[in-house]
């Protein structure tokens, strides 16, 4: 059980500009003055279904997602410190990388790796720890 002082420290992130959460998690949670996102995969959040095919697309839709979830804890892409990313095929790496870039501007620590699956199919999945 948690203690009082953790409760009080903690806060919810929700926003419906992102996808609701397909498990027992949060969006994102804010501890002191630093967030942690959950990882977004590409779900449009209109829809609630991976609209995107190609990597290029499912990660613009994975960006506009983050972007929802950090604009509603108020803070933006420039004060990323460090993302995780996960791709089903490490073949789009430079694909990825492409749009990535245009997001991530100031270049935070990152981990990217391949994996076996993702959530509802998707490429790519990505989750940020930024300063609010």
């Amino acid at each position: 059980m948690a203690s009082s002082w953790y409760k009080i420290m903690l806060k919810k992130i929700a926003t419906d500009k992102a996808p609701s959460a397909i498990g027992p998690y949060s969006q994102a949670i804010v501890f002191g003055n630093m967030l942690f996102t959950s990882g977004q995969i590409p779900i449009n959040p209109q829809t609630g279904s991976i609209e995107a095919t190609t990597i290029a697309e499912q990660t613009e839709q994975v960006m506009k997602n983050l972007g929802a979830v950090l604009k509603e804890a108020g803070t933006c892409f420039e004060k990323a410190i460090k993302t995780t990313c996960f791709l089903a095929n490490i073949g789009d790496f430079a694909t990825f990388n492409e749009v990535y870039a245009k997001y991530f501007t100031e270049k935070p620590a990152r981990s990217c790796v391949a994996v076996k699956d993702l959530p509802k199919g998707a490429l790519v999945e990505v989750e940020v720890i930024a300063e609010i």
